[in-house]
């Protein structure tokens, strides 16, 4: 793998931890097992048996807990303390035997991506799940399903179009970051009417 292979995979690792924490575990430890993709010698452990059985595992429980309103944003509030070190983790393990601040900066950086696409998911989920119809939430989650592995191949298959289409989504983020807020903190301030009402 070149630089820019090793950056983009840093950056679909982090940004896929975000979301789908185990399904990256386990679609990069899967695809290398298979030998289909090389990960550095840093993330080879990602390939053996029984991370591979760990990862799959919790793979199919965040599959199914992510699929039922509310649960899913527990989960999420639960794995913001999981995904965003995972996907700093990754990120710095991605690029391999480098000069250790280059580590660094990978580990700083791949934690900020991770943050980013995990606070678009938990956001935007716990504001669709006001919605008192299951399927906006089941559209989500499924989307979700797909467009991990699919960002991590073009993180491997095509670095330059994934660079630059994680940029697109960095920046949306960042313009959204406020207004998701802002629901939020309306959805926080009904409930918590709610629940003064109601005593």
């Amino acid at each position: 793998m070149d630089t820019l292979e090793h950056i983009a995979l840093a950056a679909g690792l982090a940004w896929g931890s975000g979301i789908r924490v185990y399904a990256v575990i386990f679609i990069a430890g899967g695809l290398a097992y298979l030998g289909v993709l090389q990960l550095p010698d840093t993330l080879a452990v990602l390939s053996h048996p029984w991370v591979l059985l760990a990862s799959g595992f919790m793979f199919f429980v965040e599959f199914l807990a992510d699929k039922i309103p509310g649960v899913d944003s527990m989960w999420d509030a639960l794995h913001t303390f999981i995904r965003i070190p995972a996907g700093a983790f990754l990120a710095a393990a991605a690029l391999g035997q480098v000069d250790p601040v280059w580590v660094a900066v990978a580990a700083i950086l791949g934690g900020a991506i991770a943050s980013g696409s995990h606070a678009a998911k938990a956001g935007g989920r716990a504001v669709i799940n006001t919605s008192p119809e299951p399927v906006s939430n089941w559209v989500a989650s499924f989307t979700e399903d797909l467009i991990v592995p699919a960002g991590l191949l073009a993180a491997v298959k095509a670095p330059i179009a994934f660079l630059g289409a994680l940029a697109v989504f960095l920046g949306l983020v960042i313009w959204l970051a406020p207004k998701l807020w802002r629901a939020l903190k309306r959805i926080a301030g009904r409930l918590t009417g709610e629940a003064r009402a109601s005593n």
